[in-house]
């Protein structure tokens, strides 16, 4: 039987998370991810070389390694010390020097797909220099993924937007969506790495557009500086803003709850979050144990690769586990 295709939107950790989860099983991975990240060591390599950002393809790449425990030591390792090299992970350097080597970035994430060994792929977005901006409470705009969730928690996040708005998505990106059995959308930081991807015009009208089975996978808590006080139902409806009201095949939502804000009401406090609603806005609501008992406000990997085998199979879609991971 032929491997389903699954694509996996997204960035951060709640995407590498998530393909950790999914490699163990046989399928045809590819990773769409998020390009607007400007901190730490990928913002200050953004800055002083003009590099497109590579931390989130560096956490995905590693994800989807062959050797995973031996990629991610190397891949994630911080310099210490060193004038202009202390702070910077030795993952995004590579991919730096990479780029020089090979002439541009997307040669630089193909030839550390081949050194890693992956399983799948690993696809910008876009290849254009993008910029996320926030449109906050009080009327200003935040411009950057770390300003925006600061300044998010002291005003909120109304809406984010793209600069320039007419990036355009990178065609493998948009072939492997249109192409998809199965798209999955999150978990992650929701205004910082799932939105961001569809406010490409391309990634937009592809996922619209695609035939493929789609599943919103909601984020197990909420998150300082974007989604404080946001409910499950808050997640989906505002995610449906941005991907033009397209209706997902099933939303898959942590039912555990283990960690609860003692502020409830004050901004600033995160906790688990859930529903029992057995579907929202028409779409089926799938209901599993997902928490991650050590990160209580993340998913656990395993559990979730479970949990996404069992919702393809009701879908049509087999994910054997593999023999060889």
């Amino acid at each position: 039987m032929t491997p389903p295709k699954i694509v996996a939107i997204g960035g951060g950790s709640g995407l590498a998370m998530l393909l950790r989860g999914l490699k163990k099983y046989r399928a045809e991975l590819t990773a769409v991810v998020t390009m607007t990240d400007n901190g730490a060591s990928t913002g200050r390599l953004r800055r002083e070389t003009g590099i497109l950002p590579p931390g989130d393809i560096r956490n995905c790449l590693t994800a989807l390694a062959k050797d995973e425990e031996l990629a991610t030591r190397l891949f994630q390792y911080r310099f210490k010390q060193g004038r202009g090299l202390s702070g910077h992970s030795l993952g995004n350097l590579l991919l730096l020097a990479l780029s020089d080597i090979t002439g541009d970035f997307e040669s630089a994430v193909e030839a550390s797909s081949k050194i890693l060994a992956v399983k799948g792929r690993v696809i910008p977005a876009t290849l254009d220099n993008v910029h996320l901006t926030a449109e906050l409470g009080n009327g200003q705009t935040a411009l950057g993924q770390v300003d925006i969730s600061v300044l998010g928690h002291r005003y909120k996040i109304r809406r984010v937007n793209l600069l320039p708005p007419d990036a355009t998505g990178h065609p493998a990106a948009v072939a492997a969506i249109r192409e998809a059995d199965l798209v999955l959308v999150g978990p992650g930081s929701f205004y910082t790495s799932v939105v961001p991807s569809f406010l490409i015009p391309d990634i937009r009208s592809a996922f619209e557009e695609s035939s493929a089975r789609k599943i919103y996978i909601c984020n197990a808590s909420t998150e300082r500086g974007e989604t404080e006080g946001f409910s499950v139902e808050d997640h989906i409806e505002t995610l449906r803003q941005y991907v033009n009201g397209t209706r997902f095949d099933g939303v898959l939502v942590n039912e555990r709850i283990l960690t609860v804000a003692k502020n409830e009401g004050k901004l600033g406090s995160v906790r688990n979050i859930t529903t029992d609603q057995p579907a929202i806005s028409g779409m089926k609501v799938y209901l599993y144990d997902l928490v991650n008992e050590s990160k209580p406000l993340y998913h656990d990997s395993i559990k979730l690769g479970a949990a996404l085998a069992e919702v393809a199979e009701g879908l049509g879609l087999s994910l054997n586990r593999s023999s060889s991971r």
